[in-house]
């Protein structure tokens, strides 16, 4: 049975009010060239919040799932938000929806998935059936029958599947700049791990730095992603360096083989789509033939199309915004996803 333990310690304004937070950390806003190695659990990584580990097994294993729990600091509610986390991000980077949530009176759990921050990195193959079965024995570990599900990216794949496995433990859904609105294998060709093992590995400090802020189609200055750049750099120096990259590696081969959007309509929770306009974010496009590229990606699209085919859906697009939408314009997602839960 899975056992809590051992605590250890304006748009453009928000996103340099977070960078200011995270340089606080040691090493964390510093060029990536120029910090210490980090251990592929992030062991030198300070979070915002203190976090816990669950103990799990997978594959045979004995794994160690991270979370911070935070209470309300407004008066409390009742009410309890579960944050999913995009794969290149650890769970640290929601700090800013953490205050305004706490501040509204809910109280928030906000765990790295398997494989992602200061959880440990398992090498075999990932499903979103797994990772939902080791959310809920989250919530069962912490007593939560029930939760608000606030998912952003590879998150909003996972809540999906969450919401359609343990439909009664998802009291509702905010889904931000969610992947998984297309299928990816209808344009984009298998790839094997080596492919990606080796073009991961090779992927220079300057070369992710200039993939996040394009791909991304972000709105946030440079150096408000360094955190992120940081991070991968500095655990190319831990001696588990390709348990993490083989770990990173299987991540996007669950997102392309494991679609979720044929079940997006038949999910029953009532879903808030929070989108950023300039989005165009589509794992896998650069593996994509050449003329299939310009169609991928159409998230803000898909969203009103889904959100129209549901029981309770409904889209906002933020425009001048891309696929960080809670750092890129902080207090229109908070207002949005407040509002949105206050009404469920």
């Amino acid at each position: 049975m899975p056992v809590a333990k051992n605590r250890v310690a304006g748009p453009r304004l928000a996103a340099l009010a977070l960078l200011v937070a995270l340089s606080a950390v040691p090493g964390t806003a510093r060029a990536a060239e120029d910090a210490g190695p980090l251990g592929i659990a992030l062991e030198g990584f300070a979070y915002p919040h203190p976090v816990t580990y669950l103990d799990l097994t997978r594959d045979g294993e004995a794994q160690r799932l991270a979370y911070m729990d935070v209470a309300p600091t407004g008066q409390a509610n009742g009410r309890t938000v579960l944050l999913l986390h995009g794969r290149n991000f650890p769970s640290s980077y929601w700090e800013p929806v953490i205050a305004a949530l706490t501040g509204a009176g809910y109280r928030v759990v906000a765990p790295d998935q398997l494989g992602f921050g200061k959880s440990s990195k398992p090498v075999g193959p990932y499903t979103f059936d797994r990772m939902a079965a080791d959310t809920v024995a989250l919530l069962d570990s912490l007593g939560l029958e029930r939760v608000d599900v606030i998912a952003h990216s590879m998150g909003g794949m996972l809540a999906v599947r969450l919401a359609r496995n343990a439909a009664s433990r998802v009291n509702s859904l905010v889904l931000e700049a969610p992947i998984g609105l297309e299928d990816y294998r209808f344009t984009v060709p298998p790839v094997s791990n080596e492919f990606l093992l080796k073009r991961e590995g090779e992927l220079t400090a300057d070369a992710y730095r200039k993939q996040l802020m394009t791909s991304y189609a972000l709105s946030l200055p440079a150096s408000a992603i360094e955190p992120f750049v940081s991070i991968r750099e500095r655990v190319k120096g831990s001696g588990e360096y390709r348990r993490w990259l083989q770990s990173f590696v299987n991540s996007y081969q669950a997102i392309w083989g494991q679609p979720v959007v044929h079940e997006i309509p038949l999910v029953t929770a009532p879903t808030l789509f929070v989108m950023g306009a300039n989005d165009r974010n589509a794992p896998g496009k650069p593996y994509a033939p050449e003329a299939l590229r310009a169609g991928m990606g159409d998230n803000a699209g898909h969203a009103r199309a889904l959100a129209a085919r549901m029981q309770n859906g409904r889209a906002e697009v933020i425009e001048g915004v891309g696929h960080l939408v809670h750092m890129e314009a902080t207090e229109r997602f908070n207002g949005l996803a407040i509002d949105f839960l206050d009404s469920h």
